[in-house]
């Protein structure tokens, strides 16, 4: 598909600005929901880079994030603060020893350990395909969890890691959006990503025409996971601490969600998918609140905004059978509508 670069770029400086002028238009609650949805937008597209482009079925997000999370909130944490914060064990030396106070640097150490497991793994993950590569990815996610619990030492246990520097402010996690969607479009539209596409539609077909199909997923696993990591690491420098509990299943199932909804394989689908999924259930939130309707004073209905955010879901699932963008761009329904 041929890729305008002036819609790209008119695209680019808006997102720019929306970014610097946002503080300006918006409530402390609202920037918070701003950080959220430019964290979940990297997620997000990270993760239908493997799941959508290259079309395997991974349920490993939550793993990623949560390493990502960790090593950046180790690397933050001086020998002082973790020596504070440990009580059920005395932390490992090389935990005592790994600090740094640069933020970019604690996010991309967070990242390239994400990206260093993801190598591993691949070895054993991308000996099965379909509803095997699931579950293998699926016990990953629940292993990582477990390992934050048991091993103390490491990551504190159950009691996880308070006090981290709030550095997640909307012009880091724009930014950091930003160029994570840059750098996923440029890996798509690259002969890597008409690989990945290759994979996903016929894997066999594609091994039949001389593509390396085990280091094209392993490509899209290590990017997908390298940007997991770094967008665990600003959400753990949004919320300030790390704990087990944080990283369950459910991120992964609401990331799913967000990349079905906007059309698997789709970019753009994704960050619109984010900002339905994560913006809407907010944006709801009155249904939960006593309201006036037609004179008549309503109790509140706590619960009563997912019901009506499900309906809504359904209802677009059921209209949009392959998603709100299906496999294509933005891009690609301005040019139909300028022609």
């Amino acid at each position: 598909m041929y890729v305008n670069k002036a819609y790209h770029l008119a695209f680019l400086l808006i997102a720019i600005a929306f970014i610097f002028i946002s503080p300006y238009f918006f409530s402390d609650y609202g920037m918070r929901i701003l950080n959220n949805i430019a964290i979940f937008s990297i997620l997000a597209v990270s993760y239908n880079l493997i799941n959508g482009v290259t079309g395997q079925f991974s349920l490993e997000p939550n793993g990623f994030v949560a390493i990502g999370a960790y090593a950046t909130a180790i690397m933050l944490l001086s020998s002082d603060a973790k020596s504070a914060q440990f009580m059920l064990e005395e932390p490992n030396s090389f935990i005592m020893a790994i600090h740094s106070s640069n933020f970019f640097v604690a996010l991309l150490f967070g990242g390239f350990c994400a990206l260093l497991l993801s190598f591993i793994l691949s070895f054993a993950v991308f000996r099965v395909r379909g509803d095997y590569l699931a579950i293998v990815t699926l016990g990953f996610g629940i292993i990582i969890k477990l390992f934050a619990i048991n091993f103390p030492s490491i990551t504190n246990g159950s009691l996880g890691l308070m006090d981290l520097p709030s550095h997640s402010n909307i012009y880091y996690t724009g930014i950091f959006a930003i160029v994570t969607v840059i750098l996923i479009l440029n890996l798509v539209y690259s002969k890597y990503g008409r690989a990945m596409k290759a994979v996903r539609d016929d894997e066999d077909a594609a091994l039949a025409m001389g593509i390396n199909t085990f280091w094209i997923k392993s490509l899209a696993f290590g990017t997908s996971a390298f940007f997991e990591g770094v967008g665990g690491g600003l959400l753990a420098c949004l919320l300030t601490t790390v704990s087990p509990e944080q990283f369950e299943f459910l991120l992964t199932f609401q990331l799913l969600i967000i990349i079905v909804l906007g059309g698997l394989g789709s970019t753009s689908g994704a960050i619109i998918g984010t900002i339905l999924v994560l913006g809407g259930a907010e944006w709801l939130r009155f249904l939960d609140e006593p309201m006036n309707i037609f004179g008549y004073e309503s109790e509140a209905l706590p619960g009563l905004r997912m019901l009506v955010f499900s309906l809504v879901l359904i209802l677009i699932m059921l209209f949009a059978r392959k998603g709100i963008m299906g496999d294509k761009e933005l891009i690609y329904f301005l040019k139909r509508k300028k022609k």
